[in-house]
């Protein structure tokens, strides 16, 4: 139960000369009970991928399945789906009580059904106290778990949540997202969580999909996206602050960016034109390394970001704030272990191998 099949799923906003191309050909499969997160910017397509998934979006082609029945002109009502909206969409004359059981009532469920089912998901996300008080007397947090619980007491196959911690404050967020990881670790229920949220996505995933204008760029596990990131897209979305990216030409004595030869722990996948991808965090200061011109000193409490150019280029390094500051206008060396240096096609923008 819950398993969802993406197969090749496009769509488009309009016919013919006119049509609008937003989602190319996306294909995933996602196990029953998984968490999948999906992320990236604003009008990447990821809300109109959970829509169509949902049953709010038709297709222009490709299928999609839940539970191994294809679903492409079945009624959203008829999926088996609960979806948690950004917005919350409460009933605001509506008790918490009623906002949560007013789908069950709509559904005909007897009333001791809906009470315990009501009352098991306000122990789970601990509104018992709240089930009298209307959505304009509770914070925005405890909105959100509401709409929440509202998806819980459907008890579906799989559920959808459209960027619902977007409205919350940092800290809110913080919680909200343990406790959906808890929720998650109870009900075991297939979900799909759409974000443009990275610190979300890495936190909440099981697998993440990382979408950039319509098309699926990686999916894996967020160690897996993070560690070896498919594209250049990928590569500086995941990460904070991105991973340095340097356009330059691979040598036999190591990698030419400006007027600087960097010398390299591994030969270069390749001579000609080259990227060369390092996370700041996995560079490190070394004399003789890499020469690194410091223009600016970030201090961000437990580390500091040494912002500077090499070879014309501009880099960040990450270091540690108990570590000494390089200084303004001075030149450090840097090394790169052999595992955290990434190589990119200019072209394709794809990973290269090394």
């Amino acid at each position: 139960m819950g398993a969802i099949s993406l197969r090749n799923v496009v769509k488009h906003y309009g016919t013919g000369a006119k049509a609008n191309p937003v989602i190319h050909g996306v294909s995933a499969e996602i196990a029953d009970g998984e968490f999948i997160v999906i992320v990236g910017p604003s009008g990447c397509g990821k809300s109109t991928l959970l829509r169509m998934v949902a049953g709010l979006e038709e297709i222009t082609s490709g299928d999609i399945a839940i539970s191994g029945k294809v679903v492409n002109h079945t009624e959203p009502s008829e999926r088996d789906i609960a979806m948690v909206f950004q917005n919350y969409a409460l009933y605001p004359h509506m008790s918490v009580y009623d906002n949560m059981a007013y789908g069950l009532k709509i559904a005909g469920q007897p009333k001791a059904e809906i009470e315990t089912r009501v009352q098991k998901a306000a122990k789970i996300l601990e509104l018992g106290a709240l089930l009298q008080r209307k959505p304009r007397e509770l914070s925005g947090g405890q909105r959100q778990r509401v709409a929440m619980g509202r998806a819980i007491v459907r008890e579906p196959q799989v559920f959808l949540f459209d960027e619902p911690l977007s409205n919350l404050d940092a800290k809110l967020r913080a919680q909200t997202r343990l406790e959906i990881q808890k929720l998650h670790a109870e009900l075991g229920v297939t979900s799909l969580f759409v974000t443009h949220d990275q610190v979300e996505a890495m936190t909440l995933a099981q697998r993440m999909i990382v979408m950039n204008a319509g098309r699926m760029e990686q999916i894996g596990t967020p160690e897996e996206v993070y560690a070896r990131p498919a594209t250049t897209f990928v590569a500086s979305f995941i990460g904070s602050p991105p991973m340095n990216l340097l356009k330059g030409e691979g040598e036999a004595g190591g990698f030419k960016v400006g007027d600087a030869l960097l010398p390299l722990p591994t030969a270069v996948p390749c001579t000609g034109a080259l990227i060369l991808g390092v996370r700041p965090e996995h560079a490190f200061v070394q004399a003789g390394g890499w020469p690194l011109q410091v223009e600016l000193v970030e201090m961000l409490g437990a580390e500091r970001l040494v912002h500077g150019k090499l070879g014309g280029a501009g880099f960040t390094l990450r270091i540690d704030s108990t570590d000494a500051a390089p200084k303004v206008g001075e030149t450090v060396g840097l090394a790169v272990a052999p595992e955290h240096v990434h190589w990119f096609d200019p072209t394709t923008q794809q990973r290269v191998s090394a």
